[in-house]
């Protein structure tokens, strides 16, 4: 069965993480599949709403490190980034369904969602600095807009976990529910918005992002650009090190 599992039925295409034994953490064949989907639902006219989950106890780990280290995106044409301007340039409604951990792209693709409901299990975490990296997916742009600069740098720089409820109180998410609520929760709002007129959906998302839209791809771009080098610097070597070896980096020396 597919690690990425891709079901449309009437107007809604949902897409889920289906990697349990690896906590749904994402590989770059994956990477393609999103994007191969997300593309296909923008350009289909049947296709009004995209909504991503995972399962009732994780939604993503994040980057597959194992994988990450074998193929790094090596260009801006990697899957990954093709999946972050597919999902960035979405013209409809997209929903998430979070439970359990999101690290990484598992929190930074949110920003790109239009309403998030999380389970009162759901952990959120961008740990980037940790790795011996920069923030990802416009994280460094949207972020400090959502939840204010030192709230910002709580989350960016000391890359720390922080649960539903504070996700909501900064606006990452629309609703705490009970794990077992979430992706069903999700599913009657993605409804709701596939019985409206498809015009206006994108017509009023296309208004509320214009300008920031921009912003994110030319933040996206610049991101990407370190990213890309800090992957090849000392401090990312001893991160990506230790976590293969099970043991807690020394960033002393770099």
């Amino acid at each position: 069965m597919s690690d990425i599992l891709v079901h449309t039925e009437a107007g809604i295409t949902t897409l889920s993480f289906n990697r349990p034994e690896r906590k749904n953490s994402i590989t770059s064949a994956m990477y393609a599949q999103l994007a191969d989907a997300v593309e296909a639902a923008a350009a289909d006219a049947s296709v009004r709403v995209l909504v991503f989950q995972g399962s009732e106890t994780v939604f993503s780990a994040g980057n597959d490190i194992g994988d990450f280290l074998n193929a790094p995106p090596a260009d801006q044409n990697a899957p990954v980034w093709r999946f972050m301007r597919a999902l960035a340039g979405f013209p409809k409604p997209a929903i998430a369904a979070v439970n359990g951990p999101a690290v990484g792209i598992g929190t930074t693709l949110l920003f790109h969602c239009d309403l998030v409901f999380a389970g009162d299990n759901a952990a959120f975490s961008m740990p980037f600095v940790n790795l011996g990296l920069c923030p990802e997916f416009a994280s460094s742009l949207l972020v400090p807009r959502m939840f204010g600069y030192h709230r910002a740098a709580e989350a960016l720089l000391l890359g720390e976990p922080f649960m539903a409820e504070a996700a909501l109180e900064v606006g990452l998410i629309n609703r705490v529910l009970a794990p077992a609520e979430t992706h069903a929760y999700a599913q009657a709002q993605a409804r709701k918005l596939a019985a409206k007129p498809l015009s206006a959906l994108v017509e009023t998302k296309r208004l509320m992002k214009r300008g920031l839209d921009v912003e994110v791809n030319a933040r996206m771009g610049e991101e990407g650009a370190s990213f890309g080098r800090m992957l090849r610097e000392p401090a990312a070597r001893e991160a990506f090190g230790a976590f293969m070896e099970k043991r807690k980096p020394d960033f002393s020396k770099v």
